[in-house]
């Protein structure tokens, strides 16, 4: 059963609260004094002391008191899904239905409006929702400090990253920055109704990260310039499903032409926090890539 709610309080359902993105938002939103519940399939943060409810995207049952007295909520595409718009349009039809204002959505820098999957839940909100903000953010810096990741897993391992994205540029950010744009999203009194895209404060290529990395961990790193099947089949390799590799193929095809080298200013516009640099980011994280 949940808690009492006080008449003068805002409440947040935050997906993916354990994510990249979502545990340093729900400290901030409670820190600032926002009622927050988290949605999960399994349990609770263990250090959480926001409301937590069993949520599965898949499962219709669990919707109900997920949405429950929620004014704003914070929503993380469900993972592995060809076409998540099929599961979170019913979800976001019956959210606004139940009262549910204001609605913030982490898709990508990469997903135009309108496109297939996350693109058509970002028309969606703009066209329905009475208050929204879509979150377009370059790549994660994190995905080179994550053992899960193909990235984090190489470097790691071997001191390698192996990409078709020859001297394409990306403005790499750290997924910290991305959760303070979304706190200012779902927590300021003015709903934001716009769509952010978000960059750390540099285009990288692929070469200067692992320069970057080579100084920081003590050790050489390199990065492998793949033909696209290469890069697939290394993918594959790291256990990758077939299609999702061919997808990541696809980005990075849009990296090495330069969709991605664009540099914005939207984390020191809307935090008032210049964004994270790469390098500081490395520096934080080098005992990652130090060889044991």
């Amino acid at each position: 059963m949940m808690p009492p709610r006080r008449r003068d309080a805002t409440r947040v359902l935050v997906t993916g609260a354990t994510g990249n993105t979502g545990r340093h938002i729900v400290t901030r939103l409670t820190e600032l004094g926002l009622l927050v519940r988290t949605a999960a399939r399994g349990g609770p943060s263990p250090d959480s002391t926001a409301e937590h409810v069993r949520f599965d995207w898949a499962d219709a049952s669990s919707h109900e008191e997920a949405l429950s007295g929620v004014d704003r909520m914070y929503l993380v595409a469900p993972s592995l899904v060809d076409d998540p718009s099929v599961l979170m349009l019913p979800f976001i039809e019956r959210a606004l239905e139940r009262g549910v204002r204001r609605v913030v959505l982490l898709s990508s820098s990469a997903v135009p409006e309108g496109s297939p999957g996350l693109g058509t839940v970002h028309r969606a909100l703009r066209e329905r929702a009475p208050e929204w903000a879509v979150l377009q953010p370059s790549w994660f810096m994190r995905n080179f400090v994550d053992a899960r990741h193909h990235h984090g897993a190489s470097l790691q391992r071997d001191g390698l990253l192996v990409t078709a994205t020859g001297e394409g540029r990306v403005g790499f950010v750290d997924p910290q920055d991305i959760a303070e744009v979304a706190v200012r999203a779902l927590a300021d009194a003015s709903s934001h109704d716009t769509a952010h895209v978000i960059t750390g404060p540099q285009a990288l290529r692929y070469d200067d990260i692992v320069a970057v990395l080579s100084q920081v961990a003590g050790r050489p790193m390199r990065h492998v310039h793949a033909a696209p099947d290469e890069a697939q089949r290394h993918m594959m390799g790291a256990g990758i499903p077939e299609r999702y590799a061919r997808l990541l193929v696809q980005l990075g095809e849009a990296i090495r032409q330069g969709t991605e080298a664009r540099v914005t200013q939207t984390v020191s516009r809307v935090t008032g926090h210049a964004p994270r640099s790469f390098e500081a980011f490395a520096r934080a994280h080098a005992s990652f890539w130090r060889e044991r």
